[in-house]
């Protein structure tokens, strides 16, 4: 299906998606055909704990996770596309490697950035920063209080059983953005292993200047045996601009996680010092071993 002539033209329109009116509106509509492994929704309370508990404990592991994540490198390849029908006619591209500069600050180095030939959206800072911040959405307990979360029920993803919360900004905050839509999290570990939903608010500005978002996918997968880390992103979404509709498409992957550490060596003249070890005086010289009569 071919956009609109008019929305065709090369145009200062930047990229999103329309603001959902109706929280529960929103999430009731399809959700993307990618969960095929999804079980039917169980809507009944959870057993032996409360909901409240889950919201708690599952906030607290999210925090805990969020700053073990802080500790890992990784890869993060950001492909968005302008799609004609289901042809790309237009991409943004950009490889990055998170990485810690010698003194442990985090660091990102761009690997890989081909020409961006988009032409009926551009990218905003809103799009790079939610791109790098809020795809990969966490909700840990110091953010749970800017949130309405909704007990849905409980569901099977794949071998796992989640418990399934709708989640929503309890007001918009200045220029904050937020997250809006479900999540689902494992019984077993209380971390999020999927998000569906969208970044709010879309913003639309004098002049006609519209910054809108698309709903999103994020799938996580247990990395070290410990923490679920985001690995794939899907968004394919139609954005409903004044000008016309525009379809986009975008797909971000998260790969070579490695947590990030050091090992400091002692040595004396060239030889390590085991722990405990005395060390000579700096201005006495370590004694020669003695030779064998």
């Amino acid at each position: 299906m071919r956009l609109p002539s008019r929305a065709s033209q090369p145009s200062p329109l930047v990229f999103s998606a329309a603001l959902f009116a109706c929280f529960l509106l929103f999430l009731c509509g399809a959700l993307p055909q990618a969960r095929a492994q999804e079980g039917p929704l169980d809507k009944s309370l959870p057993k032996g704990t409360t909901v409240e508990e889950i919201i708690r404990h599952f906030a607290a592991k999210e925090k805990e996770f969020k700053e073990a994540r802080d500790q890992y490198t990784y890869r993060q390849d950001v492909k968005v596309m302008t799609l004609d029908g289901n042809t790309p006619d237009g991409m943004y591209q950009q490889v990055f490697d998170v990485t810690f500069d010698d003194k442990g600050h985090r660091i990102k180095n761009v690997v890989f950035a081909p020409q961006n030939t988009l032409e009926r959206i551009m990218m905003t800072e809103e799009d790079l920063d939610d791109i790098e911040n809020r795809l990969p959405f966490v909700l840990t307990s110091d953010e749970i209080g800017a949130y309405d979360i909704l007990y849905v029920g409980q569901q099977k993803q794949d071998e796992l059983n989640t418990y399934v919360f709708d989640v929503a900004p309890k007001q918009i905050e200045g220029k904050k953005r937020y997250f809006q839509g479900r999540i689902w999290v494992d019984d077993h570990d209380f971390q999020i292993v999927e998000t569906f939903g969208k970044t709010v608010p879309d913003i639309k500005k004098k002049k006609g200047q519209e910054n809108l978002f698309p709903k999103f996918t994020t799938w996580r997968e247990q990395i070290d045996g410990q923490y679920w880390f985001p690995t794939y992103t899907r968004a394919e979404d139609t954005l409903a601009f004044s000008m016309g509709d525009i379809k986009i498409r975008e797909v971000i992957k998260y790969t070579n996680y490695k947590r990030f550490g050091s090992k400091s060596r002692i040595t004396y003249e060239g030889q390590e010092v085991k722990k405990g070890t005395e060390q000579p005086a700096p201005d006495q010289k370590a004694p020669e071993p003695q030779k064998p009569q």
